[in-house]
């Protein structure tokens, strides 16, 4: 399978000097997992092919795109000329801002794992494909490198086409900065079933254990009140480290659920004890079941709002629990500019706390945001998968007001398209263009990859380890939302949006829903099965094991 991408700087960009991504000691030999991405050199040279998105308005009628003038229309099909000289009319551009969330598929799992299907609501494709390691090149700087590739599906016509973005690997040890972390623990009711606050419990002693002399640790835990049971305190200082762990030993459950006030004593709490030219983060460790005081994520966000804008705080939430407030965690985390995962084994809190809790700290990339500009001249319809409410309006794609998503170091983010070719149609296919701000300067940087027709002359089920895992992981996805018999809202036959366009009709797909060529579950748990077998890989095993489970409680 070809792989294409181009990488270019738009304007002046300016060296990221963010700092390297906290990397905690003693979780493996090696350190900090690369989730078995190949290192690549950076080349900021420019290149010929254009960027998606169209540039700011110049005159009446005329917008820049790729160093031109256009009158900002397309053409027809047949048309003569080369149709990316054109900036492409709004129905060829899909924009969403970055997501590296992994919660949605977690608590499936565990959803899975106790005999339930999950409730569709809960189910988020991104968060599936996300959850997967990708061998994308990274750059050997910061900012992001940009791959394109995709493959046929069993429908006629039908393809699917992955964007992956991936950013630096995480620095070495030495080289990162000194991390300030404000855990805020739920010590509620709830939390006192087994694989909750005894969890949490453990993976907090381990990660103490871990970090480093000059990092700093602050505790809060709340019920139906909040409090500070630790300011923040230098583990190196004096008997920090032991006065981290009697805090930690000391969690008991208590009453009701006021995670309103958690989150904003927590953020008071990091506020206070913040270090500069440290990793500020709160670190949310809940089953966000909040049934006291405030439970809008709008409301409680709000009212932390200058800790997240004038000094920086981000949150990372952590989920536990069989019965989980999926939505809030979510809708917290977003709000928030940060991130979500679940834990309910030791092993997942492991991988939590020492490998993905250094991707999430520190940042490479604030306000992130990709676009697709698909060619309409070989694209008849085409279809994001998932990031339902990551999207972004076109126009603003480079409104650097408009809120994107924050990226770290060692990250990788996978979108997937379903794309219906035109019969015949050969050349160019989309290109798309990510767009960030730098955490420290917020001077805005672009990069780009393009991806060509003859891209998709391979089936998915032959095309190469990644793209078959992505294409595995949405498809079980799609059938987990649909997995009532019934279409799920926003999902099965769209109805005719028009010719071209994000929202076009995938035709009947029956019961497992939208997505083009679509197994059911029970050939897919055999292509997740063999696929585990030839790539020994733990984490499809687990998603083969996942999708039998399923296929046997439908």
């Amino acid at each position: 399978m070809k792989r294409y991408r181009t990488r270019r700087p738009v304007g002046v960009l300016l060296a990221l000097t963010a700092a390297g991504g906290l990397l905690l000691t003693g979780c493996d030999s090696g350190g900090v997992a690369d989730h078995g991405a190949k290192d690549a050199a950076s080349d900021s040279r420019g290149g010929s092919a254009p960027l998606p998105a169209p540039g700011r308005p110049r005159g009446q009628g005329e917008q820049r795109y790729d160093g031109g003038t256009s009158t900002g229309g397309t053409r027809e099909p047949g048309e003569t000329g080369d149709s990316r000289d054109v900036a492409p009319a709004p129905d060829h551009l899909s924009t969403f801002a970055l997501d590296v969330d992994t919660a949605s598929y977690g608590y499936a799992r565990r959803t899975l794992s106790d005999g339930r299907l999950p409730d569709p609501s809960t189910v988020r494709p991104e968060e599936f494909v996300n959850s997967f390691r990708q061998d994308y090149d990274r750059p050997d700087g910061d900012g992001f490198t940009v791959t394109v590739d995709g493959a046929r599906t069993d429908e006629d016509d039908w393809s699917l086409v992955r964007v992956g973005l991936a950013t630096r690997g995480a620095d070495q040890e030495d080289e990162r900065p000194p991390a300030a972390l404000t855990f805020v623990i739920d010590v509620s009711g709830s939390m006192d079933e087994p694989g909750r606050l005894d969890l949490a419990r453990e993976s907090l002693g381990t990660m103490t254990d871990e970090l480093r002399d000059d990092d700093s640790v602050a505790l809060v835990t709340f019920s139906d009140e909040a409090e500070t049971v630790l300011p923040m305190t230098r583990l190196g200082e004096g008997r920090g480290r032991g006065r981290v762990h009697d805090a930690i030993d000391s969690l008991e459950p208590a009453e009701s659920t006021n995670l309103g006030a958690g989150v904003e004593t927590g953020y008071a709490t990091a506020v206070e004890g913040r270090r500069e030219g440290a990793t500020n983060r709160v670190v949310l460790v809940s089953d966000a079941l909040a049934n006291t005081g405030d439970t809008d994520a709008d409301a409680i966000l709000e009212r932390v709002a200058d800790a997240r804008r004038e000094h920086g705080v981000t949150l990372f939430g952590v989920g536990v629990g069989s019965d989980y407030g999926d939505a809030l965690m979510e809708r917290l985390a977003d709000k928030g500019d940060g991130h979500t995962t679940y834990v309910s084994t030791t092993e997942d809190a492991r991988e939590v706390f020492c490998e993905q809790l250094p991707r999430h700290i520190e940042l490479t990339a604030r306000d992130a945001k990709a676009q697709v500009a698909f060619d309409p001249e070989t694209v008849a319809e085409f279809r994001l998968v998932g990031y339902d409410n990551r999207r972004v309006a076109d126009d603003d794609f480079r409104d650097d007001r408009v809120d994107g998503g924050e990226v770290g170091p060692g990250h990788t983010v996978t979108a997937l398209y379903a794309v219906r070719v035109r019969p015949g149609a050969d050349g160019h296919l989309a290109t798309a263009t990510v767009r960030w701000l730098d955490p420290r300067t917020r001077a805005p940087h672009e990069e780009s990859g393009d991806v060509e027709t003859d891209a998709l002359g391979d089936s998915v089920w032959d095309a190469d380890h990644g793209l078959r895992v992505t294409a595995t992981a949405a498809y079980f996805a799609d059938a987990l939302r649909s997995s009532t018999g019934d279409a799920h809202e926003g999902h099965g036959d769209y109805g005719d949006q028009g010719r071209y366009g994000d929202q076009g009709r995938y035709g009947d797909q029956g019961r497992y829903g939208s997505l083009p060529g679509a197994p059911g579950l029970g050939e897919l748990a055999e292509r997740a099965d063999a696929l585990a077998g030839r790539t020994k890989d733990e984490d499809v095993r687990g998603l083969a094991e996942a999708i039998g489970t399923a296929n046997r409680l439908t």
